[in-house]
């Protein structure tokens, strides 16, 4: 392990050092991170070396494809990567912070403070100010988020990762923040282990978290894939259609599609303007709708011809129906969970911006790209609540079409990525719930979110230390 060099102005003052400022009176706090929000390493079973696969800027469409691209095993319930010589890990340095720090946490990318890689930094460094130490009552819990959120690996890195920070603190249970996806980990492990979370949880702080689903992302994720950068700095990150390939093997992402039971104000559709034939002369154009339960045909004839090419081969990737079993038994364990007796409970979800609703694509203008001999398109966004594809004029001909299309919206109120009414929606006896104006990331950097936080741990800023994010030899 190598460390940073703390004279360099890149990397701000170091935040572990020998100071015991607030061993014996802190609770210790447990930072877990959602979709996307961990460091990923592609380690080589036959020689040890490890390779950061997400996130990295320099290389990264390639080497995703070649180390992260995956396939379910329904006999494991795990993903498993199409590189045989691969083992896809989450690096533990600095007692977790590091794989949820900045991430990617090159030399460049903390020179020119990227800030779209910045993930937990600012709240770490908030941390750290307030008195909490690294390795004692501050710790990070990242996790490979291509996995269901139940997964045995899952839980049991988690509730070792509670045991370390109870005992390294003296015995202090501990405080829980989650981000997005990782509220719904939290609520598998309270689910399926209530007795051991009520051992060592103290308070959860829940930020984002799509407890009832994210339709309208998952919709778009499973049928034209995810691009977490816009504008040009996507072409550094992982390309759109490449993250397509993955998401669609992924469990978390089925997990997270709409909850058929919770009662939505207006239920989540996907539409499409499509061409019917009556016979070989006469057409017409319908508009037909999909509600949660009825879009899995339309998921289903979309993705009948999804393929990759992988090293000579074609491997074919159309909607996965044992990974769609999986993820019905983890809403299931979702639905049951409980809040135990004694253990306080806080949500904040984000509010004030336009997050998209109805969907309508317009599939006279696509503009797509060649990749491997497909078509995809170059440039579609999140999609979030209701989606419509085509138009009564350009309706769409065949379902395997909706993958090349590209979106215009209407909205609600949300964070830009998850709907309140879904963020807010937790079914707990929350101590407070609290609407805060901030787009998703960017609620883990939000001053408001410091505040309330703050303020439910009994805690405030008492000097200046900032992280140092370690560096590993592995990037």
């Amino acid at each position: 392990m190598i460390g940073c060099c703390s004279f360099c102005p890149c990397f701000g003052i170091s935040g572990d050092a020998d100071d015991d400022l607030g061993r014996s009176n802190l609770d210790p706090v447990l930072l877990i991170s959602g979709i996307g929000g961990s460091i990923l390493h592609s380690k080589r079973r036959r020689r040890g070396f490890q390779t950061r696969v997400w996130v990295r800027i320099f290389l990264a469409d390639l080497e995703f494809k070649k180390k992260l691209w995956s396939i379910y095993n329904p006999k494991t319930g795990y993903t498993e990567a199409l590189d045989d010589d691969s083992e896809i890990l989450v690096p533990d340095d600095d007692h977790g912070l590091y794989a949820i720090d900045i991430l990617d946490p090159s030399v460049l990318t903390k020179c020119l403070h990227l800030k779209e890689v910045y993930y937990f930094h600012d709240m770490i460094n908030m941390l750290l100010r307030c008195g909490y130490k690294k390795g004692t009552t501050l710790f990070g819990y990242g996790y490979d988020f291509r996995q269901s959120n139940r997964i045995d690996k899952a839980m049991e890195g988690l509730k070792i990762k509670l045991q370390t920070a109870y005992k390294a603190s003296g015995g202090r249970k501990v405080n829980i923040i989650s981000h997005s996806m990782g509220g719904l980990l939290v609520s598998c492990f309270m689910s399926l282990y209530n007795d051991v979370f009520s051992k060592y949880v103290n308070k959860w702080i829940c930020i984002g978290c799509p407890f009832q689903g994210a339709p309208g992302c998952i919709n778009g994720s499973l049928l034209t894939g995810l691009q977490f950068v816009d504008g040009l700095e996507s072409f550094f990150f992982v390309l759109r259609w490449t993250m397509h390939q993955l998401l669609v093997e992924s469990p978390s992402i089925y997990e997270m599609m709409a909850n058929p039971e919770f009662q939505w104000k207006k239920q989540p559709e996907i539409q499409v303007w499509r061409k019917q034939f009556k016979d070989k002369k006469t057409s017409s154009v319908v508009l037909e709708t999909y509600g949660p339960t009825e879009s899995i045909t339309l998921f289903e004839e979309a993705l009948r011809d999804n393929e990759v090419s992988y090293n000579g081969r074609t491997i074919a990737v159309p909607f996965n129906f044992s990974i769609l079993q999986w993820a019905t038994g983890t809403r299931q364990v979702l639905n049951n969970a409980q809040l135990p007796t004694g253990v306080s409970f806080y949500n904040i979800y984000g509010t004030c911006f336009d997050t998209p609703f109805d969907v309508c694509y317009q599939f006279s203008d696509v503009v797509c790209l060649s990749f491997s001999g497909k078509a995809w398109s170059l440039c579609c966004s999140f999609l979030l609540e209701s989606d419509c594809y085509g138009s009564e004029t350009s309706p769409i001909n065949d379902l395997s079409d909706l993958c090349h299309t590209i979106p215009e919206y209407s909205y609600v109120d949300g964070d830009e990525t998850v709907p309140a009414e879904s963020a807010k929606a937790d079914g707990f006896a929350a101590t407070a719930r609290v609407g805060v104006g901030a787009r998703h990331r960017d609620l883990l950097r939000d001053k408001k979110v410091f505040h309330l936080i703050q303020k439910w741990l009994g805690v405030s800023p008492k000097h200046s230390r900032t992280s140092r994010v370690t560096n590993i030899s592995a990037n």
